[in-house]
């Protein structure tokens, strides 16, 4: 297994900077290309390193391309190019492209496939934390694609954060961002509307915040509380009835009506649960709710082993 030593870094905008100087302070070969000159130079003048003055000559060389790029689309562009010039025709038959960008797991295997007979691997491995972690190398990472092309990207990885999730093939790296992003999204939305209606009855602010951080965060939050322990182990055994779940929601709403505030996400979710508890029965415990989603996609949330680890820390 070929060490990676020389690193082609595509992107060195706020986040790609910072990771790409890290690979430098850990003593990597990095050259850098931006479509964006005086990005590269200020990348240069602040780390080291070498700028490029086209895909062909960041990747001329390399033993892995990193991009930190807007989309999938970018991604698949910058390394396949238009006509077949882009960085992939500059790299040597065992290279990797290391997409740490946060894009399209479809796109992820799509370029994964086009890469194949070029005899270059995919691993992506996007990022969690912003641009504050980037520069301090604190970084949370995940890592998809096959085992032995992930274990050469490791001290690269290492040195622009501080965890390696590893998620599986090609894409789930990808995916598993998204939908961490998408769980963020509802979290930070049902946050807002319940604090907003709590206003509107004459709650304060502050101190809906300090109880809801006690009731809903921590080890009080459903992934922590009632996914893990109850739902992928199939215990279901919380104590509280689906229906009674059903009808403390469907107050929530109930007064936000009373009040007229807007709870389009509350009403929805009161959708959910009514129509989950007349499907599978008031009296089922709350975490059975998981077949409600189960069966129509196909599978089930029961894990295998949840002794096994996937999360590495430095």
């Amino acid at each position: 297994m070929t060490e990676i030593r020389k690193v082609g870094f595509i992107g060195v905008g706020n986040m790609g900077n910072p990771m790409a100087g890290h690979l430098v302070t850990a003593g990597f070969d990095v050259t850098v290309f931006d479509l964006r000159p005086e990005t590269m130079q200020a990348f240069v003048a602040q780390h080291g390193g070498k700028a490029a003055a086209s895909l062909a000559e960041v990747a001329r060389g390399a033993d892995a391309v990193i991009t930190m790029l807007p989309n999938d689309k970018v991604v698949r562009k910058a390394i396949l190019g238009e006509n077949g010039d882009g960085a992939a025709a500059s790299l040597g038959k065992g290279a990797l492209v290391i997409d740490m960008s946060t894009s399209d797991p479809v796109g992820t295997r799509s370029l994964s496939e086009a890469l194949k007979p070029l005899g270059l691997e995919v691993v992506d491995a996007p990022v969690m934390g912003g641009v504050v972690f980037a520069k301090d190398g604190t970084l949370d990472i995940m890592a998809g694609g096959d085992a032995a092309a992930v274990e050469r990207c490791r001290p690269l990885l290492q040195a622009m954060g501080r965890s390696l999730i590893l998620c599986g093939g090609v894409g789930t790296a990808h995916a598993l961002k998204a939908l961490a992003n998408y769980v963020n999204a509802c979290a930070l939305i049902n946050g807002i509307e319940a604090m907003t209606i709590g206003k509107r009855f004459g709650l304060d602010v502050k101190l809906m915040a300090d109880a809801l951080t006690t009731m809903c965060a921590g080890r009080n939050h459903p992934i922590e509380k009632k996914i893990v322990p109850q739902i992928l182990t199939r215990k279901f055994g919380t104590g509280m009835a689906m229906g009674f779940i059903a009808k403390d929601v469907k107050i929530a709403v109930d007064m936000s009506h009373a009040l007229g505030a807007y709870a389009p996400l509350a009403e929805k979710v009161s959708e959910l649960w009514s129509a989950a508890v007349d499907k599978l029965g008031y009296g089922l415990d709350q975490t059975a709710i998981a077949r409600y989603w189960e069966e129509p996609t196909g599978v089930s949330l029961a894990a295998d082993d949840l002794e096994q680890p996937n999360k590495i820390k430095n």
